[in-house]
């Protein structure tokens, strides 16, 4: 998917993209493959597979659930941006906190939120379980997303703490897992979520497979989740 596929095939979820926002996608992609020199940012490196399974895979989202374009986001362990920056290229009113405990990747994204001149974006160097349990923080997201970062039920722990009640979770996977599902049920509940739809998506051309699991949030998580850093991979709520 070269960027004028890109553009077309966004243009068909009604998503009209303009000259600015087609040069910030092109200097994203340059600056990833600068930066993927210096420091593990990405494997995919081709111009049309980062635009159909970074880009166009990111910005699925907004099509594939409905999102308030002017809402707050909370991404967790957004690597090298995927999916919060290229939905904030789209929708400029999003307000965006990208959270990262690596901080080689932090210092990309400084520089791409600089380069791409984006508003309203906050990044933080931290562990998904400390920066839960930081009372600014708590049930403050109307979205939290995540993209391949944890099995359902460890992922539920790291980001189900930081959205407001009546908000969502969204955990963005490649595959159907009912077994994740199955696994991750305790947690859900224990969390103060309600899981809601597993909502599918293909990528154009290769019909690549992918999954949004939607949970809603019902009421507080209890204050002692997301329990020390690295206790939630260890012992998964059961």
């Amino acid at each position: 998917m070269l960027p004028e596929e890109f553009q077309q095939k966004l243009r068909e979820h009604h998503i009209e993209l303009s000259k600015e926002q087609m040069k910030q996608f092109e200097r994203y992609y340059e600056l990833l493959l600068e930066w993927n020199q210096k420091i593990n940012l990405t494997a995919i490196t081709d111009k049309s597979e980062v635009y159909l399974k970074h880009f166009y895979d990111s910005v699925a989202l907004a099509f594939s659930v409905r999102l308030d374009e002017r809402a707050s986001i909370c991404d967790v362990g957004s690597g090298a941006g995927f999916p919060s920056i290229p939905l904030k290229i789209i929708f400029p009113e999003l307000k965006i906190t990208i959270v990262d405990s690596l901080n080689k990747r932090i210092n990309f994204l400084h520089t791409l939120i600089t380069e791409l001149d984006l508003k309203q974006v906050s990044l933080f160097h931290d562990r998904a379980e400390t920066f839960g349990q930081k009372t600014v923080n708590r049930a403050s997201y109307d979205y939290v997303i995540a993209r391949a970062v944890a099995r359902l039920n460890v992922l539920c722990e790291l980001c189900l703490p930081l959205v407001k009640k009546d908000g969502y979770f969204y955990a963005l996977k490649a595959a159907r897992s009912q077994e994740e599902l199955a696994e991750a049920k305790a947690a859900i509940a224990t969390l103060g979520a309600k899981f809601i739809e597993d909502k599918q998506i293909y990528l154009p051309n290769t019909k690549d497979e992918r999954h949004v699991l939607v949970m809603e949030k019902k009421k507080e998580t209890p204050k002692k989740y997301p329990r020390k850093p690295g206790l939630p991979n260890k012992k998964p709520i059961k």
